[in-house]
């Protein structure tokens, strides 16, 4: 059974862990020697401990021969993006310049996941400090796509997504600015939600420890897995207050359509930009799914999906210019190539423009506000195209100009602060289609519940062996 063992679920293996039918040592073993087959090919996990994994496991196992009270992912093997601070280990962000950046003690998630149970073993690829939709590290290489080995696994928590994918891992945590939870969900088939900011804690002691306004805003951390229930498990777990994060809030979640037929809103063909057929096809069949389990389904898209992009560009792009002449300090050439595009993407404002857009900003909240308490959640495609070739976002502006606007679906959540989840539904030139699910501030429960009624029509699709070029 052990070489089977990766194949399954964290809470799966939580449960078989509990009564003793396997031991948290066999689990570690199993996805340590499933990184050793797959990593080759992938490159998604770039650190590993195994002596201090191993004798993690056996600590859990000890717990359970004791009868200690075990957490919700006891004895369970966990990976973490490497731009969330693990301690004993650096925090690179992918970028030479913090190549030996080690913590010295655990960000709140990452502690909270180890008082559930969690067994960390492994640090994941990410871009340089995170500043692109594709996994392309100029410390750490490029990051495959096990359904492609020549398509992006999406950004930047795409080591994690295709860590997941494949089997090294049943459970990993990453974060989202721009989708960076949801984009890599989608091109490898796995299942994420960016949780309401506020909900999951953040902190770090490596400079720099204060994010500007932009991301105090729209950047969150949040879990990644194959099944729903994990994404959700992984959720409740790292979720609440913390001391070290003074942004951080007391919210207890709750699912404000339980008890209730759902109510959902489509939109299948997001505005701004154009939709790829099979992908408008897939959620048009997510539609009707939860027309079959009883929601009512509309089609309706706020009337400010639109501006809701722009303001997302036009407010992230000014902190990031800011920023510019450190980051060119520090990036590697493709990062920095690509955030050249984007300054001509987005051209600079003057201060009172910049004022008015926070400004506009809350009109636009209090518009989605409204729509999703008439609605429960918006259906809509997370990516409006397919995954794109490796380094196809830096060829030009134009093709950065592409980028963005196939991201387009993802952008409002950051903006707002929104909760989206991603499950996959089907498949768009050969290649995975998440259906993502943005709710109300808090709602994040109902999200994950309109998630799991999905993946119960449509099945997961992972963890599959990557498919060698």
């Amino acid at each position: 059974m052990s070489n089977e063992l990766w194949r399954k679920g964290a809470l799966e293996l939580a449960d078989l862990i509990a009564r003793k039918e396997v031991s948290s040592r066999e689990v570690v073993v199993a996805h340590l020697a499933r990184i050793d087959e797959v990593n080759p090919h992938l490159n998604a996990i770039v650190r590993r401990w195994d002596p201090d994994s191993l004798a993690a496991a056996d600590a859990a196992d000890a717990a359970v021969a004791a009868g200690e009270s075990l957490g919700a992912l006891h004895g369970v093997p966990v990976t973490v993006k490497e731009n969330i601070d693990l301690a004993g280990t650096p925090t690179t962000q992918a970028i030479a310049f913090l190549a030996e950046a080690v913590s010295s003690t655990d960000a709140p998630l990452v502690q909270r996941a180890r008082n559930a149970g969690a067994i960390p073993i492994g640090r994941t690829n990410l871009p340089d400090l995170g500043l692109r939709i594709t996994t392309e590290s100029s410390l750490h290489g490029v990051t495959h796509n096990p359904w492609h080995p020549t398509r992006t696994t999406g950004g930047s928590s795409g080591g994690e997504a295709s860590a997941l994918a494949s089997g090294m891992s049943p459970l990993g945590f990453g974060n989202d600015i721009g989708g960076s939870l949801r984009n890599p969900a989608t091109c490898c088939g796995i299942a994420s939600i960016k949780p309401t900011t506020g909900v999951v804690p953040w902190a770090t002691e490596i400079p720099p420890q204060d994010p500007g306004i932009a991301a105090q805003l729209m950047l969150t951390d949040g879990p990644m897995a194959r099944h729903v229930i994990d994404v959700r498990a992984g959720l409740l777990a790292i979720a609440g207050a913390h001391d070290r994060d003074p942004r951080s809030l007391p919210v207890v979640l709750a699912d404000r359509s339980e008890g209730r037929a759902l109510r959902v809103a489509v939109c299948a063909d997001p505005p701004g930009g154009e939709t790829h057929g099979e992908v408008a096809s897939a959620i048009r069949a997510a539609a009707d799914a939860f027309s079959d389990a009883g929601a009512h389904v509309t089609d309706a898209v706020p009337g400010s999906f639109v501006r809701a992009v722009e303001l997302w560009g036009l407010i992230l792009n000014e902190e990031i210019r800011v920023q510019l002449p450190l980051l060119e300090m520090v990036m590697g050439e493709a990062g920095k190539r690509f955030l050249g595009f984007a300054d001509e993407v987005y051209p600079a404002v003057d201060v009172a423009t910049l004022m008015m857009a926070f400004a506009e900003r809350n009109v636009v909240d209090r518009e989605w506000h409204e729509f999703l308490t008439q609605y429960d959640v918006l259906l809509m495609p997370t990516w409006a195209q397919p995954p794109f070739e490796l380094g196809a976002d830096i060829v030009s502006v134009a093709a950065a100009q592409g980028v963005l606007e196939l991201a387009r679906p993802v952008l409002p959540a950051n903006l707002m602060g929104l909760p989206a989840a991603v499950v996959p539904v089907g498949m768009a030139d050969g290649m995975p289609v998440g259906a993502q699910l943005v709710g109300r501030r808090f709602a994040d429960l109902t999200c994950l519940a309109a998630a799991q009624t999905l993946e119960d029509a449509f099945g997961t699709i992972t963890p599959i062996d990557p498919v060698r070029g």
